[in-house]
């Protein structure tokens, strides 16, 4: 789970470019050489929504987001996709030839499917209305440059015609579904597929309400629901038990989650299909319940090693995987195909499977892995004889036991064109390059604005065109969504785009487009923005490691300054002290803030939103922006202060390390109270869509016990042992900073000062049994938060400049007071 090294790393968001596996060399991408993948559209066509149906799903989306336009487009499926589209797929904008005035059609959008149309019609707002579409979180749409009905913007006379380049765009990661969407309804869902549909997503994952149909297979084998109790995780650790990473941690499932999460299931498939999606179901990767080895002991059955807990406990760790070579694997991969194409009535005939990610072969022998991998197939193949195999890619980048024979073995080992590999991590570390390509961009649905606009803009395009390439689509496969709503706008857009945009253009639009008005000032500041925070050309994985939200649980020695972002073996302390001793950093445990920037540069761009910020004070997408803005440079000033005061602390500076934590501890408070005043940072609808989601009490508390866990501790501890993946899935959301992330920087700066008082070191155990306490009576507490904004964004990002940024030296910092009420250090 950790970016640098861990194979949990594949929790990231992604420039995604599928590839196929075992593709014949020497063929450019565009020719049609894997007849199979137009048996499945052909397929999908005949089985699929009617035109009929494709056409309501658009209506019905142009109703929910713009309902004051409703009469104002006309959409139509394109009947021949030949005639018109050149066998491409595609969507069609042009003047409606029976405009005549207000409240008669003006724009006609054809398309091959709904989601073309849909797609069209963003394309036509973004274009031509200078509109934009993010997530509800981010600010959500901008409508407000949009003219009236009976005054769109015309195009040309011609119209427009865009085509896809390649046919697929991918969306989601394995975990997204744990990260991002463990609590929503239907409400929530069909928000996102109409998002999905704007942006032109036709190949999403959809593995909700899947433990419902392994329930019903395991049955078969006389596995009890108590049996599975211990199987699946609890709602929020789902995505990990059904990887087998663990088992049971957060559950048991309640029944009525499982018929809950079907019922919500069969909604979120039929609106996909009405689109005219292909939804990518899940299929069998071997994970097993213990209970079916005790019932077949001669089963070739690998017991797994630990995944992250503390001690190998084995009541979450240690799972058991079926070898692909058993013929259980295939009959139990049969039946899980045709039991979900039973309950849901059809398929796309894609289905998902990572038995390997994260499972390393006992064996690097390339026919063993071979065999593996067409057992594997053999178990969907058995359930649907049109079944294609899609794979994410990203163990070819973490897992250094996958050398070109063992990858060759494995792509060869299905028919060329039934296996699609995600190229996860393409927009840093492209597979193609050296076998075939996707975008990995965030991590557990952490904050922090970043991204690589120029590997979005111009990768898809060199993969596509590059020698003997077998790409197939792009897409994006974030851990967690709505973030940094640039970057996804951008590379959904990419899927449109035969040459490599203009990002000088495309920049300095973006601000006039989300805003809804050009603004001189914010559009320099987007390009300083583009310029540095959108950059990161360093190759470095991302994860948001900042003080404030992933606290060291180190001893301070070992931290090196005055900087934290940098490295080496050992530290030796340069001032002499008779309190410390040398320590080898290479027991820092502590993982330094990734930092590609300029501070001082980013710290002028916000400038910028400040001054000009009162022309577009009233658009909820500068609102957004502002306060992750501000997040993001006040994030990094905290972790200078951070540094400050374990420089002083090796120096003895008893009165300047006091003054320094207490200006963290305000620093953190005010944060709180900024976060508070943008609904996309707030910890309060986590928590109530987690228990709103509840039968009962108990499972109320249940659920809000998995809501907590995952954003803190995360996996087990024990009373002076903290969770190996602790603060991974950390949140900028305010009340998580007042009430856990403040008071915890509170008890290490209670134990440095002491340290220093008594001349006596660093009491780490007693920190770790004090933060480990904190944290697990915060995870079971009950403690309601807001779920609505307060406050004005513009007005305290200012009084927070004022305060911590103009003038401020971190050689002389003074105490100053908070916007609150900050923990205290006793």
């Amino acid at each position: 789970m950790r970016p640098s090294s861990s194979p949990a790393s594949r929790l990231l968001p992604l420039l995604l470019a599928i590839l196929i596996a075992g593709a014949v060399p020497g063929v450019r991408c565009s020719d049609r050489r894997f007849p199979h993948l137009d048996r499945v559209r052909e397929l999908h066509r005949r089985e699929g929504s009617s035109p009929a149906e494709q056409e309501a799903a658009a209506r019905g989306l142009l109703q929910r987001i713009l309902p004051s336009h409703s009469a104002s487009f006309e959409f139509r499926i394109i009947s021949t996709v030949r005639d018109q589209c050149g066998g491409k797929a595609c969507f069609i904008i042009s003047n409606h030839p029976l405009f005549d005035g207000e409240g008669t059609p003006e724009i006609l959008i054809l398309g091959v499917t709904g989601v073309e149309i849909s797609a069209g019609f963003h394309w036509y707002l973004k274009h031509y209305c200078a509109a934009h579409i993010s997530w509800y979180k981010t600010g959500g749409p901008q409508f407000s440059s949009i003219p009236h009905p009976g005054s769109l913007p015309r195009v040309p006379a011609g119209g427009v015609s865009i085509q896809r380049p390649i046919h697929w765009s991918y969306y989601q990661n394995a975990v997204t579904s744990s990260y991002s969407f463990a609590w929503w309804d239907w409400e929530r869902w069909e928000k996102e597929i109409d998002w999905m549909a704007l942006q032109g997503i036709n190949l999403p994952l959809a593995f909700t309400g899947q433990e419902s149909i392994w329930q019903r297979v395991f049955q078969r084998y006389n596995i009890s629901k108590s049996d599975l109790d211990d199987f699946f995780g609890g709602p929020a650790f789902l995505a990990w038990s059904r990887m087998a990473n663990m088992h049971g941690w957060g559950g048991p499932l309640p029944q009525t989650w499982l018929d809950d999460q079907l019922a919500l299931q069969k909604k979120i498939l039929s609106r996909m299909y009405a689109f005219g999606m292909f939804p990518v179901l899940p299929a069998f990767s071997g994970n097993i319940p213990a209970a079916l080895r005790s019932k077949f002991p001669s089963a070739k059955v690998t017991h797994l090693g630990n995944w992250f807990t503390v001690d190998s406990n084995p009541r979450w760790c240690c799972t058991y995987l079926l070898d692909a070579s058993d013929p259980l694997f295939v009959e139990i991969g049969k039946f899980f195909i045709e039991e979900q194409i039973r309950e849901y009535g059809r398929t796309s005939h894609i289905y998902n499977c990572d038995t390997f990610d994260e499972n390393t072969p006992p064996l690097s022998d390339p026919n063993y892995i071979s065999s593996l991998g067409a057992a594997t197939f053999r178990g969907m193949q058995s359930g649907d004889d049109d079944a294609i195999w899609l794979m994410q890619g990203w163990l070819f980048t973490y897992d250094p036991f996958w050398e070109p024979p063992q990858m060759k073995a494995l792509l060869h080992s299905v028919p060329v064109g039934r296996m699609i590999v995600l190229d996860l991590y393409a927009e840093v570390k492209p597979v193609w390059i050296s076998s075939d390509q996707c975008m990995l961009h965030n991590f557990a649905a952490d904050f922090e604005m970043y991204g690589v606009l120029d590997a979005l803009a111009y990768g898809p395009i060199d993969a596509r065109l590059s020698d003997n390439s077998t790409m197939v689509g792009v897409g994006m496969s974030m851990e967690g969504i709505e973030q940094n709503p640039i970057v996804y706008d951008l590379m959904s857009e990419m899927a449109f785009h035969h040459r490599q945009v203009d990002l000088q253009v495309w920049v300095q639009t973006y601000p006039t487009r989300r805003y809804g008005k050009p603004v001189k000032g914010l559009q320099d500041a987007w390009w300083i923005l583009y310029q540095t925070l959108y950059n990161c050309s360093d190759g470095k994985n991302d994860k948001n490691r900042d003080v404030i939200v992933a606290f060291p649980d180190v001893e301070p020695l070992v931290i090196q300054t005055p900087g934290l972002c940098t490295s080496a073996k050992k530290m030796y302390s340069t001032i002499q002290s008779n309190n410390y001793e040398v320590k080898d950093a290479s027991n820092d445990a502590y993982e330094h803030p990734h930092l590609w920037y300029d501070t001082s540069v980013v710290i002028h761009a916000l400038e910028l939103f400040l001054q000009y910020g009162d022309e577009v004070s009233d658009s909820n997408t500068f609102r957004y922006d502002l306060v992750d803005l501000t997040r993001q440079v006040l994030a990094k000033y905290a972790n200078d202060i951070f540094s400050q005061i374990i420089k002083n602390y090796k120096s003895n500076g008893i009165n300047q390390v006091a003054t320094l934590c207490h200006h963290f501890l305000d620093l953190v408070n005010d944060l709180d109270v900024l976060l508070a005043s943008h609904e996309g940072f707030l910890l309060g609808p986590w928590l109530e869509n987690a228990k709103s989601l509840a039968r009962d009490r108990e499972q109320e508390i249940q659920y809000e016990w998995n809501a907590r866990t995952q954003i803190t501790m995360w996996f087990d501890n024990t009373k002076t042992k903290a969770s190996l993946l602790r603060d991974y899935a950390n949140k900028y959301w305010s009340g998580l900073l007042r009430d856990y992330y403040g008071p915890r920087a509170a008890i290490y700066f209670k134990h440095l000062l002491q340290s220093m008082e008594k001349n006596e070191p660093f009491a780490l155990e007693e920190w770790r049994r004090e933060w480990i306490r904190l944290t697990n009576n915060w995870q079971s507490d009950r403690k309601v938060f807001p779920t609505t904004a307060t406050g004005d964004p513009l007005n305290i990002s200012r009084s927070l400049y004022m305060k911590y940024v103009r003038g401020t030296s971190l050689l002389e910092l003074q105490g100053t007071g908070s916007l609150g009420n900050s923990a205290s250090l006793v």
